[in-house]
């Protein structure tokens, strides 16, 4: 066993104690590997790939040799044929249905095709490749390449071979996972990297384990669950710290300091008790930028605004103890006193609800900075404003440019008087 980041993996060592979940066999004229690989590995669901002229084989002579039966076991007719296409045809009309009906999942079937024709070999392996974690072989000894077991069989030797081809196959997959993670769809990302962590070996498992957490995360993040967020990554960067230890991709580093960086500013948010936090602002600034990256401007612009609205209501909050959501009347400049009343109580609560607009009126009327920039500058705004209610995510029905939004953006940090360097930037996985 191997242990990682808190969690325990099995390095899946072939050996009487160890009952695999499934095995694809191929049948040759010599039946004794046959039997020898299925009393080994004691599968409890078993496909022998056979052709016709040996199929009676499996009932004479291996079936009464095994000493542990599966629970199920089926067979798959192929040709005796040098043509791959034809036996690929074959087992893949066969094989994924059987494996769907055992309840099989990735990285659960084991194949031994070393007694198998090349062209059945070949087809063996590459149908069975999105469930596969190992190919064994019982062989000739010095046959194979690298260490393995002598088994005695009968009054034969035989070299035990077991590799996990995904275990050199995992790096092209998860440079695609890393792209996905890098265009923003951290889900898919998250998918990917837990389909690997289900077909590499066991000391393989803790990194693709720690890379689905990390895009779990900024999924999670995305949906604004900042505590979940700040929950996964902050384990995530543990494991991937560990990785990198002990060799881990060539990107780690520059991936972990985003990380560390990102967790600081989760950390600013999710341990702050007060209902309304600065950080919450960056963050939708930030999110507005992303999405409008991802060709989004129509959502853009929207958060755009909550931005802005995040900003207000903090300011409100902070210095003069407004609730914009819960308006005392009184606490606001005179002249909004009178329009607050008449305009702004809910028929559902009787609170009185602050919209945008006001509550920058209001902080310019008690002389706060960002208030009147606001009032100063409302006539450059009003046409960006009017773009934004008026887009299809508003409350109207036109097409938003990508310029409407950058220059609303730009007039965004000068009102707010943000720097970039506060706002949160997602790390690039390069791996």
């Amino acid at each position: 066993m191997e242990f990682a980041g808190g969690r325990c993996y099995s390095l899946a060592v072939m050996s009487g104690e160890y009952r695999t979940k499934a095995l694809l066999i191929a049948v040759s004229e010599d039946p004794i590997p046959v039997q020898a690989c299925i009393n080994r590995l004691a599968p409890e669901f078993l496909c022998f790939v056979v052709s016709e002229s040996r199929k009676d084989s499996i009932e004479a002579d291996i079936q009464p040799a095994i000493t542990t039966m599966p629970q199920r076991w089926d067979w798959i007719l192929v040709e005796e044929s040098a043509s791959f296409t034809a036996v690929h045809q074959t087992i893949t009309k066969s094989l994924p249905e059987m494996l769907k009906t055992w309840g099989l999942q990735p990285g659960e079937l084991v194949v031994d095709f070393s007694r198998a024709t090349p062209a059945i070999a070949a087809a063996m392996a590459l149908a069975g490749r999105p469930w596969t974690s190992q190919v064994v072989g019982l062989t000739a000894p010095g046959s194979g390449t690298g260490k393995s077991d002598m088994v005695e069989v009968g009054d034969r030797t035989l070299a035990w071979q077991e590799g996990n081809p995904w275990n050199e196959e995992a790096v092209p997959a998860r440079q695609e996972a890393a792209l996905l993670f890098n265009q923003g769809a951290f889900s898919s990302a998250a998918k990917r990297f837990r389909r690997i962590e289900s077909l590499v070996g066991g000391s393989l498992k803790p990194l693709y384990h720690a890379l689905a957490d990390l895009a779990d995360g900024y999924a999670a993040w995305e949906s604004f669950k900042y505590r979940d967020a700040w929950d996964k990554l902050k384990t995530a960067h543990k494991a991937l710290e560990l990785a990198s230890v002990w060799d881990g991709p060539s990107g780690m580093s520059s991936l972990l300091a985003g990380v560390k960086q990102n967790l600081k500013f989760l950390e600013s948010i999710v341990m702050d008790p007060d209902d309304v936090k600065l950080p919450v602002a960056y963050d939708l600034l930030a999110h507005a930028k992303r999405r409008e990256g991802e060709q989004q401007v129509d959502s853009a612009l929207q958060l755009l605004l909550r931005a802005l609205e995040a900003y207000a209501q903090y300011h409100l909050w902070k210095q003069y103890r407004i609730k914009s959501w819960d308006v005392q009347v009184e606490q606001l400049p005179q002249d909004l006193q009178e329009a607050c009343r008449s305009c702004y109580s809910s028929d559902v609560d009787g609170k009185f609800h602050l919209p945008l607009q006001a509550q920058f009126r209001a902080l310019s009327g008690l002389g706060h900075p960002m208030g009147q920039t606001f009032a100063n500058e409302w006539t450059k705004l009003k046409t960006l404003w009017d773009a934004a209610h008026q887009s299809v995510l508003g409350h109207g029905f036109q097409t938003t440019k990508a310029d409407r939004f950058r220059q609303f953006y730009a007039a965004a940090i000068k009102l707010t008087n943000v720097t970039e360097p506060n706002l949160p930037v997602f790390p690039k996985m390069t791996l």
